[in-house]
């Protein structure tokens, strides 16, 4: 299975890019910012990505409260967006963030880990809709509301029904 352009052989055209974010989180939470930052693949779905932002001392933004700081949620809901995006298309492309909405509704708990799901509702031949949510451990409470577009790069989308 294909899960990155570089481990792919053969041409592109005789071969289907199919994506397994299962498998590609080791190789984009090994090194950069995702690696550095610690994020974890959780779970998903057809259409939607759920990963962990574990809670580190040099990740807060508050040292009285000790909640992880805004940059890193804002990165973790990114690359949550991103990788719903691939799991929707079936497919490892090139996205770039247009515009992306965070709004915060409470600080996160002290001392414990931001979940970020994202999910891809709607996709265009140039262009990927999604919005999510940032928890820490209930959906149902969250720490943050997101909206996002991203536009694909390199071709144009696979369109999905």
């Amino acid at each position: 299975m294909c899960v990155h352009p570089s481990h792919c052989t053969g041409s592109m055209t005789d071969q289907k890019t199919q994506f397994d974010p299962r498998e590609l989180a080791p190789f984009m939470f090994s090194a950069s910012h995702n690696g550095f930052l610690g994020m974890k693949y959780r779970d998903h779905g057809e259409d939607w990505m759920e990963l962990e932002l574990p809670w580190r001392e040099d990740l807060v933004g508050d040292s009285e409260q000790h909640v992880l700081a805004s940059g890193p949620i804002i990165s973790l809901m990114d690359m949550a967006s991103g990788m719903a995006i691939w799991t929707r298309m079936n497919s490892f492309m090139a996205v770039a963030t247009l515009d992306l909405r965070v709004d915060y509704l409470r600080p996160a708990k002290e001392r414990h880990a931001v979940i970020g799901r994202s999910q891809c509702y709607h996709l265009t031949r140039s262009a990927a809709f999604v919005r999510g949510i940032a928890h820490d451990g209930d959906k149902d409470d969250p720490v943050a509301s997101m909206a996002g577009v991203f536009m694909t790069i390199g071709g144009s989308a696979p369109l999905v029904a």
